[in-house]
């Protein structure tokens, strides 16, 4: 399977810089019987569904000439919404000042979730401003203690 995510983001990356699209995440998973392969898709603006559907067809056309994807499945190009992921250091840098969610493969002071906003991303340390009851505090996570990092909504 990600060897189709890996394939397929190769074959994506062009078409996305043809459209002025930054290419955000690939996955391919099962829900219930069918295969869906997805591609998230944003702009600094936003996108929109003339967007999505320009490189869902052009994708749709090198993936029918590439066929390395056995049998039935189901493509679908979208926005990766409000809560998106930051799959890179640049995305990460780019989150700077942002209120994001990071979970960690080991805890961190116990803890192996962090909501808060990202004040610094230096030497592939993020460090994060949280909320403790009612006192800010600053937690340092390395970057490769990251297991997810994504943009979150604060209420």
């Amino acid at each position: 399977m990600s060897n189709i995510v890996a394939q397929t983001e190769m074959l994506v990356q062009p078409i996305c810089e043809a459209a002025g699209v930054e290419l955000v995440d690939v996955e391919y998973v099962k829900e219930g019987q069918s295969f869906f392969l997805r591609v998230y898709v944003d702009t600094p603006e936003g996108i929109d569904i003339d967007q999505c559907a320009d490189v869902a067809e052009a994708l749709s056309q090198q993936l029918d000439q590439q066929d390395y994807i056995e049998g039935e499945y189901v493509l679908e190009v979208s926005s990766p919404g409000a809560e998106r992921p930051l799959k890179t250091q640049e995305a990460v840098k780019g989150a700077l000042g942002s209120y994001i969610n990071v979970r960690t493969y080991k805890a961190i002071d116990g803890q192996k979730e962090f909501e808060g906003y990202l004040t610094n991303f230096e030497d592939e340390i993020m460090q994060l401003e949280i909320m403790v009851k009612t006192r800010k505090k600053i937690v340092e996570i390395p970057y490769d203690m990251a297991s997810k990092v994504r943009l979150a909504i604060k209420f």
